[in-house]
């Protein structure tokens, strides 16, 4: 479900977009062992909280339950910010 006051668009940290125009959404294990997708409201927050040299695409409501349809995961992060020491590890 989501909020009444989550942004329309949000940008999502990727891997570098195929050739064929294709985005894959980088997503993450939590601590718990769940899968989360990371979302931020802004570009400034993407690159504080990500990182300056991530990959990203701008994606709309509509589009985050299509990567939720194709690739689910259990929980979506607004403006989290990844430590430094964890933003080059490889995610799930």
């Amino acid at each position: 479900m989501i909020p009444n006051d989550f942004p329309p668009v949000v940008y999502v940290p990727c891997t570098a977009v195929a050739e064929t125009g294709t985005v894959n959404v980088t997503l993450r294990k939590t601590a718990d062992g769940r899968t989360a997708l990371l979302a931020y409201s802004a570009l400034d927050r993407l690159r504080a909280g990500a990182g300056d040299q991530v990959p990203w695409s701008l994606m709309t409501i509509p589009d985050l339950q299509r990567v939720h349809d194709e690739t689910p995961y259990d929980v979506l992060y607004l403006d989290l910010r990844i430590p430094e020491r964890a933003r080059g590890e490889v995610p799930a």
